[in-house]
């Protein structure tokens, strides 16, 4: 049974000692990097993505708009843009993840005549590439979860970086828009092994939403898995963060949906200038060498301290969602401001764990900044940079996007975001060294650790 944990997470651990600065906000001193413009009706900015080589952290590759392709192979110096063939067409919502091995796969939505909303082939599918090159050249695509005529949306993928297998969770809706009440939604998963082939997809929810894409929808379902092949997912749905998971390597998964957090506001946030704002919350398992391997994370934003205060969170569980710690306020402001939008990471090399996400705190306007918050301790202490170089006004008519994203590794950190700048969208980054954050001397050693960490093998789980 999931309970909620009151007291402090460091209590558990008697003996650490961790000593660090709280948050200090700081202008941004961050060189942004513009990727690409997104023209409404050309290349609709329906979520943005990156991700980094874990075997090369000067290789990162960005997914923009329904197809676009940016890759760099010099750190983030120069970049080089194609778009992504697919025999199922692009229908946006673009999700990277990079593997151990240096493999990157890249997935979509589907639009097989490239028609939108008014044919069959649109969000019939989800779709994934697989780049073995740094992203030079990319495979076949390969079609998951086919079903028509349910839809397919909201895809987001985590990874076993051990084995090389990939975990995707998305939305099927019975009609995706539909506001019929009796069509629903629900959570689905599949597996893979390097991409190539995909497990038959099986339904992981218990409690289906309606079709409308708000908060009565189960959306944003991501998956994360321990060294150990726990496997962990979590969505937004009824103003809730629900919880699941599987011991069998996704085969089976627990009978109910269980509740962890509260998200008042829903995962459909209304945020002044935004036609369409999302809460999706981000799980990831810290799989690191340090004291805080094996913690699972949550992020998400919500109204809970009212509706002209939107706010970043985190929760975090050490013993695999039996419970978790009280909410823990990420952003460091004085009540009263935005924050929104937020996507998380672990820097699975050293344990930090990081927070990128919308800001509105240095005005009483529309104009928003992108903040970076990180923790060094694990728990919920975060310091906090601004890393946009100018604010933006969105404006409610035009897509921004419905999430932003975040990759680090190895004391690389590369965000990714959209900006609005008199109506026109585009894609923006920067890539940052942790020694322009912190020194190395606070980040998490080996030293940290209260028992060495145990090697992975199919017989050594928690």
């Amino acid at each position: 049974m999931i309970i909620y944990q009151n007291k402090y997470l460091m209590m558990k651990f008697p003996g650490f000692v961790f000593c660090m600065v709280l948050s200090l906000s700081t202008s941004a001193q961050m060189k942004n990097i513009k990727l690409a413009e997104l023209t409404e009706g050309i290349s609709i900015p329906m979520g943005v993505s990156i991700a980094i080589n874990h075997k090369d952290p000067k290789n990162l590759i960005a997914g923009a708009g329904l197809n676009r392709v940016m890759a760099t192979v010099d750190g983030g110096k120069t970049w080089n843009e194609t778009k992504m063939a697919s025999t199922f067409g692009a229908g946006g919502d673009p999700v990277l993840i990079a593997d151990t091995k240096g493999n990157f796969f890249y997935f979509h939505l589907s639009d097989a005549n490239g028609k939108g909303p008014d044919d069959d082939g649109w969000l019939d599918r989800i779709v994934c590439h697989t780049s073995t090159d740094g992203g030079l050249t990319w495979s076949k695509d390969v079609s998951i979860g086919n079903n028509p005529p349910k839809d397919q949306v909201k895809p987001r993928v985590g990874t076993h970086y051990a084995l090389g297998e990939l975990y995707l969770t998305w939305t099927q809706f019975d009609h995706y828009g539909a506001k019929d009440s009796t069509c629903q939604s629900n959570i689905f998963f599949s597996k893979s092994v390097h991409g190539k082939r995909w497990s038959d997809p099986i339904q992981i929810n218990s409690t289906p939403g309606d079709c409308r894409d708000g908060d009565n929808t189960p959306n944003g379902a991501m998956a994360a898995i321990n060294i150990n092949e726990r496997l962990f997912v979590v969505w937004s749905n009824q103003e809730s963060i629900f919880f699941d998971r599987s011991y069998d390597q996704g085969n089976t998964w627990l009978g109910n949906d269980l509740p962890i957090a509260k998200q008042p506001g829903g995962s459909s946030m209304n945020i002044p200038g935004l036609g369409k704002c999302s809460g999706m919350p981000t799980l990831i398992a810290d799989d690191s060498e340090t004291f805080f391997r094996g913690s699972l994370y949550v992020t998400y934003s919500d109204l809970s301290s009212g509706e002209n205060d939107a706010d970043i969170w985190l929760i975090r569980s050490i013993n695999r969602g039996d419970s978790w710690s009280s909410p823990q306020r990420v952003n460091k402001d004085a009540p009263g401001k935005h924050q929104f939008m937020p996507v998380m990471t672990v820097d699975q090399a050293t344990g930090v764990v990081y927070v990128v996400y919308y800001d509105r705190r240095a005005y009483d306007d529309l104009r928003t900044d992108v903040y970076l918050a990180y923790s060094l301790d694990g728990t919920g202490h975060f310091s906090e940079i601004k890393i946009s170089e100018s604010p933006f006004i969105p404006s409610p008519d035009k897509s921004m996007g419905d999430y932003i994203g975040i990759t680090a590794y190895k004391g690389v950190i590369a965000p990714i975001w959209t900006r609005m700048d008199d109506g026109h969208t585009s894609v923006w980054t920067t890539v940052i060294k942790q020694e322009e954050l912190f020194k190395k001397s606070e980040m998490p050693t080996l030293q940290n650790i209260r028992r060495p960490p145990r090697p992975y093998s199919p017989n050594n789980r928690y």
